[in-house]
C-alpha cells in the first residue's frame, strides 16, 4: 500500500519559500513511511583533525575539511596542537594534520613540546593510526615545510599508516588543497559508510539584519575601507619610513579584537605592468583565464592577480625548461641551491625576462607560470573601543637597489606612493586568537621593536577604555630616538599619566655600542623577574629570525639567573608560561 503524500496548497498563508520547504519535509517523513525499513549503517568514522597554525591559515583549513566531514556523516574533533600530547593521537584511529613552518623552518608558536615528546625513542608506535598530512610554507625560505615534512617522516617512522602521501603546498593554498581534499575524503568513505543524512530542522525566523551589523568578510570576500588618515611616523632624514594609516570600518561594519591582524590584497605597480609588457611585446589587452578571477585581461592579471615581484625556484625551474635556458638548468643543480638562493633573492619577474629573453611567446604561458598575488597581513595598532569606527596599521615602507633597479614592498609602496585620503582598499581581518590581553588585573610585559609596537599601541588602547587596573610595561626599540621614535607622543604621555607603568626603549644607533631590546630586559632582570612572580603575562612582537630568538634567549637567561634554576628548569618554567597562556609570540 502506497502512503498518500500532503502537500500545501497554493493558497496557504507561506511564502512561497516557506511552502517548498514543508512541502519537502512532509514529503521526507511520508516517503520514510512507504518504504521498507533499511539496513542500520555502519558508524561514522572518529576523525582527529589537527592544526599547527602560526597566522591562522592552517586552523582555517582544519576547520572547512571538518565541515565537510561532518556533512558526509562522520565525526571530526577539531583541536590544535598547542597542548596536544602524543598520547591523545595514539589513541586515534584516524587523524588528518595541517602542519604549518615558519622562521627558520621551526613549528609554530606552542607546537614544538608536541614534537619534541613525539620524537622520544621510547614513545610507544602507531600501528593503529591512519594518517595524512597537509604541510604549508613558504618556497622563499630555505626550510620549505620543514615541520609538516619532518612531522610526517616522524608517524611513519613510528609505524603509523600513510591515507595519503603529504602535500607540500606554498602560499597560495586554494587549489593545493581542494586537490588534497577531493582525493582523501574517499579515502576516507573507503574506511566507513557514512550514516543517513538527517531530516532537515525546521526554518528559523531570523530578525532584519542592521545595515552596519558584523559581515564575514575573508580574503575573497574583502570589505573595501576608505583610507581617512595617512602620516609618517618617522622623521624625513630616517634611514626608512614608517607610516600611520587609518581605515574607516563604520560603513563595512568591518569588526576586529585588539591583537587580531588585518589582510590586505595589494595591486602591483602599473610602471612594473608597463614595463614587463612592453619586453614581452604584449599590448594587455589579451583575455587570458586568471584563476578564480576568471576570463580578464593579461594588464589586469599582472596589475591585480599575480606575483610579478618575486622568484621562486618553481618558477626558475619552469621558465628554464620552457627556454632551455642553460646557465638556470644549471643553477637548478642540487649542488647550486647556495647559488639559486642568491639568484631568487633580490629579483623579480622582469629580471627573468630581460636577462633571458624570447620564452615567452604566449600570454597564457606567462599566466601558467606565475603564482597568486597573496595578501599581506598586518598587525592591528589600534583598539576598536577607543578607535570606533576605524582601523589603524603602522607600516614600514620597504624599499632597496639591486641590479640596477629601484624596488620595494607590494603592499608597504602602494601604500606609499600610490593610495591617497578616501581611497578604498580590500581588507579583511585575520584572527589571532593566541594574542589576547590577560585579565583586566593582571600586569602585562610587551616587547616590540619596530612595526612591532603596532598590536601594543592597540592593547594599550583597549585597557584604557576597558578601566583595566593590571600594570603595562613596554619595551620598544628601533634606529634613533631622533628619527624613528614611533608613536613618541602618545607612549611618552601614556608613561607620564601612569597608564604605562614602565616605559624602556632601546635605540641601537644612539651610542657607539648598539643596544637592542633584549640588552634592556637583561638589564631590568631582577624587576623583570617579579613581574613574573606577580604573574605577569609576556608578549613579543616582532621579527622571528633575529629578534624573537634573542628575545627568547634573554627570557631564559633572567629566569635561570633570578630564579636560581638550572637551563633545564629554566626552559621548562617558559613552557609552563605558555601552557599558562601567559607567553605569546605575534613574529614573522
Amino acid at each position: 500500500m502506497t502512503a498518500t503524500i500532503p502537500c500545501i496548497p497554493d493558497n496557504a498563508p507561506f511564502t512561497p519559500e516557506q511552502r517548498a520547504w514543508l512541502n519537502g519535509f512532509l514529503a521526507s517523513i511520508f516517503s520514510d513511511q512507504a518504504q521498507p525499513a533499511a539496513a542500520a549503517p555502519r558508524a561514522s568514522l572518529r576523525i582527529a583533525v589537527l592544526y599547527a597554525s602560526q597566522s591562522g591559515t592552517a586552523e582555517g583549513l582544519a576547520r572547512k575539511v571538518a565541515k565537510e566531514l561532518k556533512a558526509q556523516g562522520h565525526a571530526p574533533a577539531v583541536s590544535t596542537l598547542v597542548g596536544y600530547t602524543p598520547a591523545a593521537l595514539a589513541a586515534e584511529k584516524y587523524a588528518l594534520i595541517f602542519a604549518s613552518t615558519y622562521g627558520d623552518g621551526d613549528a609554530p608558536d606552542g607546537v614544538q613540546p608536541f614534537y619534541e615528546q613525539l620524537c622520544l625513542e621510547h614513545f610507544p608506535r602507531y600501528e593503529n593510526l591512519s594518517y595524512a598530512v597537509f604541510a604549508l610554507g613558504d618556497r622563499h625560505y630555505e626550510h620549505f615545510c620543514k615541520f609538516g615534512n619532518e612531522l610526517d617522516a616522524k608517524l611513519a617512522a613510528l609505524g603509523a599508516n600513510r591515507l595519503m602521501h603529504r602535500v607540500d603546498c606554498d602560499v597560495e593554498v586554494d587549489e593545493p588543497f581542494a586537490q588534497w581534499k577531493d582525493a582523501i575524503l574517499p579515502r576516507l568513505r573507503e574506511q566507513g559508510t557514512a550514516p543517513k543524512a538527517a531530516r532537515p530542522s525546521a526554518p528559523t525566523v531570523k530578525a532584519p539584519e542592521s545595515p552596519h551589523a558584523a559581515q564575514s568578510f575573508t580574503r575573497d570576500n574583502p570589505a573595501l575601507a576608505p583610507l581617512v588618515e595617512k602620516r609618517p611616523l618617522t622623521r624625513p632624514d630616517s634611514a626608512k619610513v614608517t607610516l600611520h594609516l587609518a581605515f574607516s570600518t563604520a560603513e563595512s561594519g568591518l569588526a576586529y579584537q585588539a591583537g587580531d591582524a588585518c589582510g590586505v590584497l595589494p595591486s602591483n605597480d602599473v610602471n612594473l605592468v608597463a614595463e614587463i609588457l612592453q619586453s614581452l611585446r604584449f599590448n594587455g589587452n589579451e583575455q587570458v583565464q586568471c584563476g578564480k578571477a576568471g576570463l580578464i585581461t593579461l594588464h589586469d592579471a599582472l596589475a591585480h592577480h599575480l606575483q610579478i615581484t618575486r622568484l621562486s625556484r618553481k618558477l626558475v625551474q619552469e621558465y628554464a625548461q620552457l627556454g632551455q635556458c642553460a646557465r638556470l638548468l644549471g643553477l637548478l643543480a642540487p649542488e647550486n641551491k647556495a647559488q639559486l638562493d642568491a639568484y631568487v633573492y633580490d629579483r623579480g619577474l622582469i629580471d627573468l625576462l630581460l636577462e633571458y629573453p624570447g620564452v615567452i611567446s604566449d600570454p597564457a604561458e606567462l599566466v601558467g607560470l606565475l603564482s597568486r598575488l597573496t595578501p599581506r597581513l598586518y598587525s592591528i595598532s589600534s583598539s576598536p573601543l577607543a578607535h570606533a569606527g576605524q582601523l589603524h596599521a603602522t607600516v614600514a615602507v620597504v624599499r632597496y637597489s639591486a641590479h640596477d633597479r629601484e624596488r620595494g614592498g607590494v603592499c608597504s609602496t602602494l601604500f606609499a606612493d600610490r593610495t591617497r585620503i578616501s581611497d578604498r582598499l580590500p581588507l579583511y581581518i585575520q584572527p589571532n586568537k593566541k594574542f589576547r590581553l590577560p585579565a583586566a588585573d593582571a600586569p602585562m610585559i610587551m616587547i616590540g621593536p619596530g612595526t612591532g609596537i603596532a598590536p601594543f599601541r592597540g592593547f594599550l588602547h583597549e585597557r584604557r577604555a576597558l578601566g583595566a587596573t593590571g600594570r603595562n610595561w613596554l619595551f620598544f626599540g628601533e634606529r634613533s630616538a631622533a628619527t624613528s621614535f614611533l608613536y613618541r607622543e602618545e607612549l611618552e604621555a601614556m608613561h607620564a599619566d601612569g597608564h604605562l607603568t614602565r616605559f624602556d626603549t632601546a635605540f641601537s644607533r644612539d651610542q657607539e655600542q648598539k643596544v637592542y631590546v633584549q640588552d634592556r630586559m637583561i638589564e631590568q632582570s631582577q624587576t623583570f623577574w617579579s613581574w613574573l612572580q606577580d604573574g605577569a603575562s609576556v608578549y613579543v612582537c616582532g621579527d622571528a629570525a633575529r629578534m624573537a630568538k634573542d628575545v627568547h634567549a634573554a627570557l631564559l637567561r633572567i629566569v635561570e639567573t633570578q630564579g636560581s634554576m638550572s637551563a633545564q628548569s629554566a626552559e621548562e618554567y617558559v613552557h609552563t608560561l605558555k601552557d599558562q597562556h601567559r607567553y605569546h609570540r605575534d613574529v614573522y
